[in-house]
């Protein structure tokens, strides 16, 4: 008789929380942090929708958060290979709270100023992008590279379990207390994960030779112009952030679907809620990923599920009932939930694998950035096409315009149809 082959472990490998307690503490201040941020993601997207009446406007606030964001995470990346990595992530921790504050208090005012929501939602998307450029250069140093993979899926569960109920309490906050109770919650939770984070170790940086923050940045950029690897990862990573941009559409969409204002709160939460519930199922029953022979085609495979899932979401704007729409819809996105969280994992692990130390600040911050420049412009465009053809035809749109993106990136970048875990 041959011997039984081992079986894979279909669950993820907890064992790292047991063994490092650095990465636990990373794990808390991450729960608490996502906990609040779940409550802005509804918050803002609702206000201004009730303060405009315009989808245009939701899409222009979100652009100016990701703009925010694509430079924190640019001038982060810098930072992250110049300068202590603990202290870059304490101050984007701290300043974020602030700006949260400042919503909570624009919020109780009898008008409240919109220039100053759009003002502070790319202050937060600043500071945001340059704690998580430094977060993310720190792991492979905090946990080893050869647990990057499990440290992402764990990271990934305990964030998406977060998303999952902080939207959902969030709807719930809005039609019962108002989107004051919303930002104070924010910004009583990054207060909690900054303090958390004070017990991190200090991380400082290798010697480098003196150069200009462009000039970091270009070599950078040079580099991975020359990795083939880097490169289809990154290209393939847009695609899947501009699936997931679908949500500025979501109240409009609501809003068609004939709901009045208090069950339109709720959907919204609903559906928030739904992408990181799949992505939480994902990281959960992640355990077999590390046995795929061609990661890099299953993470193609995962792009192709993102952009089919948008179809369904176009449901709840035509004849049939909500009430059938909604959870179909609801489904739809749990799918593009567990696609994109595979598709996350195997980026993230494969880019950290194939980054030398000395430039994982820069590599990481140009990643994260261009995935937030490709998010900022498609949320940008979705606001202006939702407000002119409609919700459920700028859905389908999207769905057909990033399916023709995937035969290019698979035609253009055959590299990542090849790539292994240990190439």
């Amino acid at each position: 008789m041959s011997p039984s082959r081992p079986k894979t472990p279909l669950l993820a490998d907890f064992s790292l929380l047991k063994t490092n307690s650095t990465f636990r503490r990373v794990m808390l201040a991450r729960l608490i942090s996502l906990l609040g941020l779940g409550l802005l993601a509804v918050a803002v997207p609702f206000q201004v929708y009730q303060l405009t009446g315009s989808t245009a406007w939701v899409g222009a606030i979100s652009a100016m958060g990701g703009g925010g964001m694509f430079v924190g995470l640019l001038m982060g990346g810098v930072w992250a290979d110049s300068y202590d990595r603990r202290r870059l992530i304490l101050l984007g921790r701290g300043a974020c709270g602030v700006g949260f504050a400042g919503l909570a208090l624009n919020s109780l005012l009898p008008t409240p100023s919109l220039s100053l929501l759009a003002a502070l939602t790319a202050w937060d998307g600043f500071f945001s992008g340059l704690s998580v450029t430094a977060l993310t250069a720190a792991m492979p140093l905090l946990v080893g590279r050869e647990n990057l993979l499990q440290a992402r899926a764990l990271g990934m569960l305990t964030v998406r379990f977060a998303t999952v109920v902080s939207p959902l309490i969030g709807g719930l906050l809005i039609a019962a207390q108002g989107v004051t109770a919303n930002y104070g919650g924010a910004a009583l939770a990054t207060a909690l994960t900054t303090m958390t984070l004070f017990g991190l170790p200090a991380m400082p940086p290798r010697a480098q030779t003196p150069a200009s923050p462009l000039r970091k940045l270009a070599e950078a950029a040079c580099w991975v112009g020359k990795a083939p690897v880097v490169l289809a990862l990154m290209a393939s990573g847009i695609l899947v952030t501009a699936s997931l941009s679908v949500r500025v559409l979501f109240p409009a969409l609501l809003d068609q679907g004939g709901s009045d204002s208090q069950g339109q709160a709720i959907g919204l939460g609903l559906l928030l809620a739904m992408v990181p519930l799949g992505a939480t199922l994902a990281a959960l029953f992640s355990g077999w990923m590390h046995r795929c022979r061609w990661p890099g085609r299953l993470s193609l495979l995962a792009v192709l599920v993102c952009a089919l899932s948008l179809l369904p979401l176009a449901l709840i704007d035509m004849a049939c009932p909500l009430t059938f729409a909604l959870p179909v819809a609801c489904l739809a996105m749990v799918i593009q939930g567990v696609a994109s969280s595979v598709a996350g994992l195997i980026h993230y692990t494969l880019i950290q694998h194939h980054t030398p130390d000395d430039a994982l600040g820069r590599v990481n911050g140009l990643w994260t950035a261009q995935e937030v420049c490709g998010g900022g412009l498609s949320v940008g465009g979705l606001g202006l096409l939702g407000g002119s053809l409609g919700a459920s035809t700028t859905i389908v749109a999207l769905s057909t315009l990033l399916l023709i993106a995937l035969a290019l990136c698979c035609w253009r970048l055959p590299r990542l149809r090849r790539v292994g875990w240990q190439d």
